[in-house]
């Protein structure tokens, strides 16, 4: 077989059955718990966090501060028990690369193939399309700082985003964004630093805006509003690739994917706590869907057009890389981190892995599928501008359960925990108070649906 000695070393390692082109091409195992902390922070930090003090206003200070610490505890938590079920299958001789064959092998046949694996290619497809999204919209905001009056509409945007984006998506492997994730991780720290110094200023310049925290709305919109919101937090902290991520570390993998979360999270709590709290109290309950939009007063930038432009340029590059990182589902780098599963999906469907990965033979496919997978994606990105309510659908339908469920699941059926313990109890009760928040979330994204259809048109300008 032409392949290479390191890629037979990962064959052997993670395929002893049958040689798999996705594992063996994109999946390598190559990476340190450095890398590892990247990847994951790619995965799960990006753009989305700009929604984070619109989060608080729905809720309000103590339920929404309450809301985002409980979602980076059981996040975190669920996390490590993953990575936990992961490294037990591999001391058994059996390491699980993906989140599907890791569904297969504990729930059993079916559970892979039918759940696990479709839930996963939305959410990451999901992220691809919103990524695309925000890359279009960063680009229309930088335009209209030097050109007020510009003609060019938000669809011409999103097409020149999903352009930039095809030769990043050819990147071979996960292993390869290594050094694009570490920037995107200053990246996000950049935009951050920069959103929380800019409401800060403006909340305590001379045209800060009355500084109101109460709930608006009917008690209706404020329930719906509430269940919006802790949907928002979920999304945004969620990952949905966990296996993948620790698929990439090199073997022995024991205790790696624990600092690798470590750097994750001292990233999040620096990042996300910064921007939701100046956000939120700097702006209150009029806090829009990306707090960007409220440095912006009737077309009047409240900050210096240097600053506004060097916080887009940030969030625009960190978009570019979540991308083309993605396995399959809002940032440039986080696009790219979501585009990995689907790229080891087409891998596996349409490569030989008994010949070397840069052949002809796999040059080709790889390059005709990812680059229609970033086609289609921008062109779904421009025909539904209002995709937030979708995305929010996704969240309860496929980040809750593979975040926040099935982790619970798939440790008490791996280790059998006591019923008389609290580790038992504890993860049955994270899982069915989930469960509750993914059904409801799911009606209230439905709503959230109807209304943008009836105010919205196709491919509109926003």
């Amino acid at each position: 077989m032409n392949i290479s000695a390191t890629d037979k070393e990962t064959a052997v390692v993670d395929s002893p059955a049958e040689l798999d082109a996705g594992a063996l091409f994109v999946l390598k195992s190559r990476g340190t718990w450095f890398h590892c902390g990247y990847h994951l922070t790619t995965s799960i930090v990006g753009p989305a966090i700009l929604t984070l003090p619109f989060a608080l206003a729905l809720l309000g200070w103590e339920a929404g501060v309450l809301c985002i610490t409980l979602a980076a505890l059981v996040t975190f938590y669920s996390y490590n028990l993953l990575s936990v079920v992961l490294e037990h299958q591999a001391e058994l001789g059996k390491r699980q690369l993906r989140f599907r064959d890791m569904a297969e092998d504990i729930l059993g046949p079916g559970w892979g193939k039918y759940f696990v694996g479709p839930l996963q290619f939305a959410i990451c497809y999901g992220a691809v399309i919103s990524c695309t999204l925000l890359g279009g919209q960063s680009l229309k905001f930088i335009y209209l700082l030097y050109n007020s009056n510009g003609k060019m509409q938000l669809y011409q945007f999103i097409t020149v985003f999903g352009a930039a984006t095809l030769f990043l998506a050819q990147i071979p492997s996960f292993h390869s964004l290594r050094h694009i994730n570490f920037v995107s991780l200053i990246l996000v720290l950049a935009y951050s630093i920069c959103v929380t110094a800019g409401s800060i200023y403006i909340g305590n310049s001379k045209n800060a805006p009355s500084k109101n925290y109460s709930i608006r709305g009917s008690e209706e919109n404020q329930f719906f509003g509430a269940i919006n919101s802790i949907s928002i937090i979920a999304t945004t902290y969620a990952s949905g690739i966990i296996p993948e991520i620790q698929a990439t570390i090199a073997a022995p993998v024991k205790g790696k994917m624990f600092k690798g979360l470590c750097i994750c999270y001292t990233v999040i709590i620096i990042t996300y706590f910064s921007v939701a709290v100046s956000g939120y109290w700097a702006f209150g309950n009029q806090a829009f869907q990306t707090i960007l939009s409220n440095f912006m007063a009737d077309g009047n930038p409240l900050l210096p057009t240097w600053f506004l432009l060097t916080t887009n340029i940030f969030t625009l590059m960190q978009l570019t890389a979540i991308t083309v990182a993605s396995p399959t589902l809002p940032s440039s780098s986080s696009r790219q981190i979501y585009l990995q599963p689907t790229n080891e999906l087409f891998e596996k469907w349409f490569a030989n892995p008994k010949m070397d990965q840069f052949s002809v033979r796999n040059i080709i496919p790889r390059l005709i599928f990812r680059s229609l997978s970033v086609i289609v994606g921008t062109f779904f990105a421009a025909m539904l501008p209002f995709f937030g309510g979708i995305m929010a659908l996704f969240g309860s339908f496929g980040c809750i359960p593979l975040d926040f469920i099935l982790p619970m699941v798939f440790y008490n059926f791996t280790f059998k925990p006591s019923i008389r313990g609290p580790l038992f109890w504890i993860n049955s009760l994270i899982a069915v108070v989930s469960t509750l928040l993914a059904a409801v979330g799911a009606v209230a994204s439905v709503r959230q649906i109807t209304l943008d259809a009836k105010t919205y048109s196709l491919f509109a300008n926003l």
